[in-house]
């Protein structure tokens, strides 16, 4: 095969299209849902305060700025679309879509630690 054929071309484009759709399986889904409101923070602007026991059900209080949310397994937080995995005791457990030095969308754990609140 000559290396400026068009087959060659052809063969290279399809590679690269299979190779782009595996990558984006997994931002795909994220990109197509509606945003919630917690998704406009940094994590690192949000601090778990407390948590509640709602018929069995773990609910997170999360203080951003001022206001203080409820949150509950399977809602989202963050800018790098942080699914809430698992809540605990004294933390929020989170699964974070980001892109690694290659440009590939890769999971990775992050967490919301209970911040203990100082009196003044």
């Amino acid at each position: 095969m000559e290396p400026f054929s068009n087959e060659k071309l052809v063969s290279i484009l399809k590679s690269g299209q299979s190779l782009s759709t595996e990558k984006s399986a997994l931002i795909e889904p994220e990109l197509n849902r509606r945003k919630q409101p917690l998704e406009a923070f940094p994590l690192d602007a949000m601090s778990m305060v407390g948590i509640l026991n709602r018929k069995g059900q773990l609910v997170a209080l999360v203080k951003v700025d001022s206001l203080l949310y409820q949150v509950v397994a399977g809602g989202y937080l963050g800018q790098n679309y942080g699914r809430i995995v698992k809540i605990d005791e004294n933390q929020i457990v989170l699964r974070e879509i980001v892109q690694d030095a290659a440009g590939e969308w890769i999971e990775r754990p992050a967490a919301l630690q209970l911040q203990e609140e100082t009196s003044k």
